[in-house]
C-alpha cells in the first residue's frame, strides 16, 4: 500500500524500521537512509524482510530531493537530528512527499525549542496538497494523543495538565544518555518553562522538583520541571477548554545530575565554538563523541519507563482527576527490536503516525500537531504495536 523512507539510523531509526517491517500489509516498501549507510545495512540485516538502504546528507536538500524522487516514498519519517527538520521538510515539498517527525526544529546555535519555524510551513504544505505531522514520538506525540483522548472521552474541561516522563532504567555506565547526547544535554540544561493563567513562566534549569510515586512497582522517583515542546501546541489546544496550568516533568538520577553539573562547570556542555589546536570545535559535540552511543545501550539497560499525563478538570459539572500512562520494559524492547525502551517509545509512535497518513485515517493538507486528529485509531494502534496504556481515575 505504501512506500516509506526513514531518515536516521540511530536507536529510534532502528525501531521505526523494525516496526514498519512488522506491518507489511501497509508498508510494502521500505528504505532506510543515513549519512552512514553502513549503519543502515546493520539494521536492515536484523529485519524479517528485505529493505533498501541509502546514503544521504540530511543537510543537503538537493541530495534529499534526488533520493526521494528515486525511491518515490508516500511518506518520509524523519528521525534524524532536529537541526535537520527544515531541510527535510523543504525536500518533501519539492519532491511532493508527506512528512512525519518526532521532535521539533531547533537551530544549532541556540537551545531553543518552539514550533514557530515548522508551523510557518503550513501554507506551503497545504498548497501542495501534502501533510506534515509534527512530533509523532512519545513526548511529544503519544502524550498529545493522550490529552486529545481524555478530552474526547472523559472531560468537558481540562484545567490542569502534568506530563510526566520517568526512566527507571539502569545501563551500568557512570554517565550516558538514552537518546542523542547532544540533544539530551541541550534540552535539560536549558531554562524551564510552564504555563499558568494565560502565560508561560520561565524557570531556571531544574529549579522545581518533587517526588512522585510511580505505578507498577517503579516506586518513588524525583521529578524535575523542564520545558518540553508539546506544551506549546497543547496549550493552544486546551486554552479554549478551560486550561489554567500545564507543566512537563522528567526524572533524573542524582548520579546523572552530578556528572552534568561537573561537565557544565568545566565548559563541556557549551554549544558555541572554541579554538582547540588551531581548529574550531563545539565542546558539546566533542563530548558526544566520547559518550556511549545510545544505540549501544540496548543490551545493557534494565528496568522500565513510565510516561503519561495527569489531568484535572470537570465532567458533567463535577471535578475529575485522571492519570493515563504507558509502561515500557527495556529488556522486552531489546528482545523485540534490539533497542532500549527510550528508542522504542519514540519509534513505535513514529511508525503509527506514518500509518495514520498513508491509510487515510488522518487526513489533512498543511502542518499539524498530533492532538488535532481523532485520537481513537491511534490509541487502538498503540495497544496493537507494543505500547499499551492504562487509565486511572482518582
Amino acid at each position: 500500500m505504501a512506500r516509506v523512507m526513514i531518515i536516521g539510523a540511530g536507536g529510534v531509526g532502528a525501531v521505526v524500521a523494525h516496526k514498519c517491517a512488522q506491518v507489511p500489509e501497509v508498508f510494502t516498501d521500505l528504505c532506510l537512509a543515513s549519512r552512514t549507510e553502513s549503519k543502515c545495512k546493520v539494521i536492515a540485516a536484523q529485519l524479517p524482510r528485505p529493505i533498501e538502504t541509502a546514503r544521504v546528507d540530511a543537510d543537503n536538500v538537493p541530495e534529499l530531493v534526488a533520493l526521494f524522487r528515486s525511491f518515490k516514498p508516500d511518506v518520509v519519517i524523519n528521525v534524524a537530528l532536529p537541526y535537520q527538520d527544515l531541510h527535510i521538510m523543504d525536500a518533501c515539498l519539492e519532491a511532493g512527499v508527506n512528512y512525519v517527525d518526532t521532535a521539533n526544529y531547533e537551530p544549532p546555535e541556540v537551545a531553543h525549542f518552539e514550533y514557530s519555524w515548522q508551523w510557518a510551513y503550513h501554507d506551503r504544505f497545504r498548497e501542495k496538497g501534502l501533510m506534515a505531522l509534527l512530533g509523532s514520538g512519545f513526548d511529544p506525540g503519544v502524550t498529545n494523543v493522550f490529552v486529545a483522548w481524555a478530552m474526547k472521552k472523559h472531560f468537558d474541561t481540562i484545567e490542569e495538565l502534568d506530563i510526566i516522563d520517568a526512566n527507571a532504567g539502569d545501563h551500568g555506565h557512570p554517565f550516558a544518555t538514552n537518546f542523542n547526547p547532544e540533544i539530551n544535554i541541550r534540552e535539560v540544561t536549558a531554562n524551564g518553562k510552564y504555563y499558568k493563567d494565560g502565560e508561560f513562566i520561565e524557570t531556571k534549569p531544574m529549579e522545581f522538583s518533587r517526588v512522585m510515586e510511580f505505578p507498577e512497582g517503579i516506586g518513588d522517583k524525583k521529578i524535575y520541571l523542564i520545558w518540553h515542546e508539546e506544551l506549546e501546541s497543547l496549550v493552544k489546544f486546551l486554552e479554549p477548554r478551560g486550561l489554567k496550568k500545564a507543566r512537563f516533568w522528567m526524572t533524573f538520577s542524582d548520579n546523572y545530575l552530578k556528572h552534568l553539573e561537573v561537565l557544565q562547570n568545566v565548559g563541556m556542555t557549551r554549544i558555541d565554538p572554541v579554538m582547540y589546536d588551531g581548529k574550531e570545535i563545539i565542546p558539546l559535540q566533542f563530548l558526544k563523541a566520547l559518550l556511549p552511543d545510545p544505540a549501544s545501550l540496548g543490551p545493557l539497560t534494565k528496568g522500565k519507563t513510565c510516561i503519561g499525563c495527569q489531568i484535572k478538570g470537570t465532567k458533567d459539572g463535577k471535578p475529575r482527576k485522571y492519570y493515563i500512562y504507558n509502561i515500557c520494559d527495556h529488556e522486552e524492547a531489546y528482545r523485540e527490536v534490539k533497542s532500549q525502551a527510550i528508542s522504542y517509545t519514540t519509534g513505535v509512535p513514529a511508525m503509527i503516525g506514518a500509518l495514520m497518513i498513508v491509510t487515510g485515517t488522518w487526513k489533512g493538507e498543511g502542518v499539524f500537531n498530533m492532538e488535532e486528529f481523532d485520537p481513537e485509531p491511534f490509541m487502538e494502534r498503540l495497544n496493537m504495536h507494543g505500547l499499551p496504556w492504562t487509565e486511572v481515575f482518582y
